[in-house]
């Protein structure tokens, strides 16, 4: 399964989500590391992701070819990450057929209703928990 993780500014959750899910699955997902800079790109590079990418272009372009997209809620909102997420990126991941498995948090000016009191951790893991069943599921099918 084709996987984006798309990060900014030091790419640290990212990087968590790539390593967990390398980790849990493998070669059974193929991750490519969509930064919107460089530090970000390399620190999911690090953490095992497959190929990497950064900036607007390449985000655009590659959340078209991907199966499921992970990263902060953010990533559907235009300027979030302190303004590394540009209006059309948060376009093209919006419009994206993927399916969008996103991490909540309450910055930003951004209040998410309806969230638990979870940590980061706590999220990562069921981000990947919704990866196995989205796994399985293909698995199924054929």
């Amino acid at each position: 399964m084709k996987i984006a993780v798309v990060d900014g500014q030091g790419g640290g959750i990212g990087k968590s989500v790539v390593e967990k899910l390398k980790l849990k699955f493998g070669n059974k997902v193929y991750v490519t590391a969509l930064g919107t800079n460089a530090l970000a790109t390399s620190a999911m590079l690090k953490a095992g992701a497959d190929e990497g990418a950064t900036g607007e272009n390449a985000i655009m372009y590659n959340v078209k070819k991907v199966k499921c997209i992970c990263g902060p809620i953010g990533l559907v909102s235009a300027n979030a990450l302190l303004g590394e997420l540009s209006p059309r990126m948060a376009m093209a991941i919006s419009e994206s057929e993927a399916v969008k498995l996103l991490i909540p948090f309450n910055k930003c000016n951004t209040v998410v209703l309806g969230v638990e009191g979870k940590s980061l951790g706590a999220y990562i893991d069921e981000l990947i928990d919704l990866v196995a069943e989205m796994i399985k599921s293909d698995d199924l099918e054929g």
